[in-house]
């Protein structure tokens, strides 16, 4: 993250607990002091996305800089999800990190192949889940420029 710069929020969309336990506590290890936003499926996801029902205002559900997509979800999976994110104008720009378990290529493909920014495979290890998330900071707060909320309209980028 650069200096002064406001730490982008990050939205975590995973049904395991565990996993999003694991995932602050990688965080916190890695010193990154990225607000983690989290959701249970892919159904809640779109509210906050669209800031529907308990997510309407923007104050408790900011937009986020990034979203991290698990797959295997109830309700509506992140495949789904992902194609109705990167479908939706006023989303497509938010980058996507798929984070997820399964490492069958026809995931790996039509994720990408549905707009994925990048796609990780969950690790089994916490020093590779905090390696990981270093890289995830570094790559995405410090070198690429992402985009701002103000920057973008309900229509997508201006």
């Amino acid at each position: 993250m650069s200096t002064g710069a406001k730490p982008i929020s990050i939205l975590m969309a995973e049904d395991d607990p565990e996993d999003i336990m694991l995932v602050r506590d990688a965080l916190a290890e890695a010193r990154l002091s990225n607000d983690l936003r989290c959701v249970s499926d892919g159904e809640e996801l779109m509210d906050y996305l669209k800031r529907r029902g308990k997510y309407a205002d923007p104050q408790t559900a900011p937009r986020p800089g990034i979203i991290l997509l698990d797959l295997n979800m109830p309700k509506k999976d992140g495949r789904e999800t992902l194609k109705e994110i990167k479908n939706d104008p006023a989303l497509r720009a938010i980058p996507v990190i798929v984070l997820t378990t399964s490492h069958a290529e026809e995931d790996i493909i039509r994720s990408y192949g549905t707009g994925a920014n990048s796609y990780i495979t969950k690790p089994v290890t916490f020093d590779k889940l905090v390696e990981i998330v270093r890289f995830i900071g570094r790559y995405w707060f410090e070198i690429v420029a992402l985009p701002s909320e103000g920057e973008l309209n309900d229509h997508g980028p201006t």
